[in-house]
């Protein structure tokens, strides 16, 4: 097997085990397990609380200990492991506390799955930049398959999900093993852990620029945890119960009807480069939290009936919402940033999205849900996005220099 198709398999099965149940474990915990919205939240705020410190923390070990394959199959192992603890329990106190350690032990596998992928490729001989792409695709592939195949086996609102999930883990934690091997640096030279954390480049914040450009990060990515929360949960439950809506695909088939969001991800990125170019981070920033209002507000106005078209519209959406602010964002801070921190200024942006912006945004999302109820809350969640569009382009200043995108594309 070649090497660029054994880096396929790896994301492939770094995402199919995320696919597996992070979409459709709102409509388990809400359907069969009838927890509240705040509950549902919370398990999706895990993701946030683990995104703080723990990859940080495995970096260090894969620096310094632990080759990064081999620590990438260890944390899928332990990841694994915990799912399956977690799949039988009806519990909320003890399901909530298995989900956040089986996180706390995948999210870091995020990076170390990157940074598995680079060395290969660098070892091997090629571009990262130009053959890393193509491979990382095929994350996104795994995680609509995944999605899928839980839907038609009709796991999406049963604790089967979780063993799916937990199954792949093992998958790719033996197969991690068998993967180029990254050379760990003994004798590295001795930083603080402020250094190792990548928390130097919280300096970046005495910018204004750069600090109104994380904290409207953070609030992007408050938008992001809530479908993923509650999206599944709303067409499966909340349309389930009307007799008007039973047996539609929608309902019977939501994890699909989602997939179509991953899958305009895909096309999206490709936009990317176009728009950059022509209009600047300002207004691809703004394009972004225009599509998150039309997506919220669309889920709220459609239905698995006669409205199905706005719901499936709210789907492709999806992908100019996340990469138009997820990866264009990277990119603005790849190019505003000194080379010497430019690693740690992307883990500020992690943090600032996945860390502090997941765990607010599900736990508030949750509350919502809870006071307001279906399909109100969409509305809330479309007037809270175009609150921060409309300040966003009061607040942000920016002057565009398409120049230096070229510059970092080079």
């Amino acid at each position: 097997m070649g090497l660029k198709l054994r880096l396929v398999v790896m994301n492939f099965l770094q995402y199919a085990i995320w696919g597996a149940w992070l979409i459709s474990l709102g409509a388990y915990l809400g359907g069969s397990l009838k927890f509240e919205g705040f509950q549902i939240g919370s398990f999706f705020a895990t993701m946030g609380i683990a995104s703080l410190f723990m990859p940080g923390i495995m970096g260090i070990i894969a620096d310094r200990w632990i080759p990064a394959q081999k620590l990438l199959g260890i944390c899928h192992f332990l990841a694994a492991i915990f799912l399956v603890f977690a799949a039988p329990q009806t519990d909320y106190s003890t399901l909530y506390s298995l989900i956040l350690c089986s996180v706390m032990f995948y999210m870091p596998t995020i990076a170390l799955s990157n940074s598995v992928a680079y060395n290969a490729l660098t070892k091997g001989g090629f571009n990262t930049v130009k053959d890393f792409p193509p491979i990382r695709v095929w994350g996104t592939v795994g995680f609509i398959f995944s999605m899928i195949i839980v839907d038609l086996l009709g796991y999406a609102q049963t604790s089967y999900q979780l063993y799916m999930s937990a199954g792949l883990g093992f998958v790719l934690s033996v197969y991690s093993f068998t993967l180029p091997n990254c050379d760990i640096n003994v004798h590295v030279e001795k930083r603080s852990w402020v250094d190792y954390m990548g928390l130097r480049a919280f300096t970046l914040f005495k910018q204004k620029k750069m600090a109104i450009f994380f904290i409207f990060s953070m609030m992007l990515g408050m938008s992001l945890q809530i479908t993923n929360a509650f999206a599944n949960d709303y067409l499966t439950n909340f349309f389930g119960k009307n007799i008007l809506y039973k047996g539609t695909f929608g309902v019977e088939h939501a994890n699909i009807l989602i997939s179509l969001s991953q899958a305009s991800e895909t096309l999206c990125i490709l936009l990317i480069p176009f728009f950059l170019r022509k209009f600047g981070i300002k207004k691809v920033m703004l394009i972004s939290m225009i599509a998150w209002v039309l997506r919220f507000a669309l889920l709220g106005t459609g239905n698995p009936g006669g409205g199905v078209w706005m719901l499936v519209l709210s789907m492709i959406v999806y992908g100019v919402a996340f990469d138009f602010f997820n990866i264009s964002g990277s990119l603005f801070v790849e190019n505003e940033t000194d080379s010497s921190i430019r690693s740690s200024a992307q883990g500020v942006f992690m943090i600032m999205t996945n860390g502090f912006g997941a765990f607010i945004g599900s736990y508030v999302a949750g509350w919502v849900v809870d006071i307001a109820g279906w399909p109100k809350s969409w509305f809330i969640f479309a007037g809270y996005s175009l609150l921060v569009a409309i300040v966003f382009a009061i607040v942000f200043k920016y002057k565009h220099d398409p120049q230096q995108l070229e510059k970092v594309r080079s």
